[in-house]
């Protein structure tokens, strides 16, 4: 196990910086510095009453964004340690990298980048730049939390070429002299290797506790899972190794060892298969994985198979399960009445919504601080619960039975 960082890690003292300078902490570097930040902020906190696949509502164990990113900090945490990577930065961008999604998960987002396609769309990606760089209002030296170029970077995990040329356009000028967050969107190059770590671990997370969770929901069966060749595997494999899991008592724990086989594979398979790409790649420095037209850190050829036929499996089964589609159609229908009764009707906003933000312009660039932006960030913010409770109090309807 790798004692120091590599030359390909990114090292706290050889940060490019942050958005506004900052003398530096006397008992923290940069990257612990960013995660505390994103611990402390408001939206972080809010990620504990939005969805993962189950609306919180629903049951009080299901998976929420918070607990799904804390488990991408922690298979990233590991991963990182073992290929002597940044753990503070992994999981520093682990923390973050779901803070600008909307309430209802996926759907949410969907219904909001319907109401914005005419300014502008929106992205819950794009939206984690935005709460970060602008919305967060915590200081009285500058908007958001001011975090270093790495992090911004990690958050940042895919984009449009429109939407990165605006964002280059309001980057910093860098005391290195080198582009911005969104630069390697039009120059085809890669993020640092922390960040396209918890890419992968992103990936990883979500495909074993959504299996969890299913199961719990009474939507998935372990039989059914059978028919997915990465569980199925491992399912398998727990019941050679521990014959008693058979028994119907021991369901629950035939269920979890078959996921711990699992993660511990995909983990070791990615760790594999990275320290394989990068002997080929040989990158003596951050600055030379940035140039790489191909992620460095992958999964093999086979393992990449079986996690989408994964994906493939769960997105069949349970997001477009008639149960999860319902909720879901309710949802959307949240959003847009929300959106259309607050572009109708800004005051009602709350507080300093109301006010146009720093960086409104780079996601819509035809309407500087156009009301449908912050109406947008508005609704984004907000809990699965505060966006029922608002939605009764403005239409007089209750969608959903708590």
């Amino acid at each position: 196990m790798p004692e120091q960082l590599r030359t390909y890690a990114c090292e706290p003292v050889h940060s490019r910086g942050r958005r506004y300078a900052q003398p530096d902490a006397p008992t923290r570097n940069a990257f612990q510095r960013d995660r505390d930040r994103i611990v402390h902020s408001t939206a972080f906190r809010r990620l504990v009453y939005k969805t993962q696949v189950f609306i919180n509502h629903e049951g009080d164990l299901f998976r929420t964004r918070l607990t799904h990113s804390l488990e991408v900090a922690q298979l990233g945490r590991s991963m990182a340690r073992t290929l002597g990577l940044n753990e503070d930065l992994v999981e520093t961008i682990a923390l973050a990298h779901d803070m600008g999604h909307t309430p209802f998960g996926h759907a949410g987002q969907d219904a909001l980048n319907e109401c914005m396609a005419p300014f502008g769309g929106f992205e819950h990606n794009l939206q984690s730049l935005r709460v970060v760089d602008w919305l967060e209002e915590r200081y009285p030296q500058f908007d958001g939390l001011n975090l270093s170029f790495e992090a911004r970077e990690g958050i940042l995990k895919h984009c449009s070429r429109r939407n990165a040329k605006a964002i280059e356009a309001m980057e910093p000028i860098y005391a290195d002299g080198g582009a911005g967050v969104g630069y390697r969107f039009l120059s085809g190059g890669q993020p640092s290797l922390e960040a396209q770590l918890c890419n992968l671990a992103d990936e990883i997370a979500y495909n074993a506790h959504d299996i969890d969770d299913g199961v719990r929901s009474g939507l998935l069966t372990i039989e059914q899972l059978q028919d997915a060749p990465l569980f199925a595997h491992f399912s398998q494999a727990a019941l050679a190794q521990h014959p008693a899991l058979s028994q119907p008592a021991l369901k629950r724990r035939w269920l979890y060892e078959s996921i711990r086989l699992m993660l511990s594979e995909q983990v070791y398979d990615l760790i594999a298969a990275t320290q394989t790409a990068l002997d080929a790649a040989q990158p003596t420095s951050v600055s030379a994985v940035r140039k790489h037209s191909d992620a460095i850190v992958c999964f093999t050829a086979e393992m990449q198979a079986k996690s989408r036929a994964m994906k493939a499996f769960l997105f069949k089964h349970l997001y477009r399960h008639p149960q999860v589609t319902e909720n879901m159609a309710r949802a959307k229908q949240v959003i847009s009445e929300l959106f259309a009764a607050y572009c109708n009707a800004p005051t009602l906003l709350q507080g300093e919504a109301l006010a146009p933000g720093g960086g409104l312009a780079h996601l819509c660039p035809k309407h500087d601080a156009c009301v449908q932006r912050r109406v947008a960030d508005y609704i984004a913010g907000m809990t699965d619960r505060f966006a029922l409770r608002e939605h009764e109090r403005l239409t007089g309807v209750r969608l959903f039975l708590s």
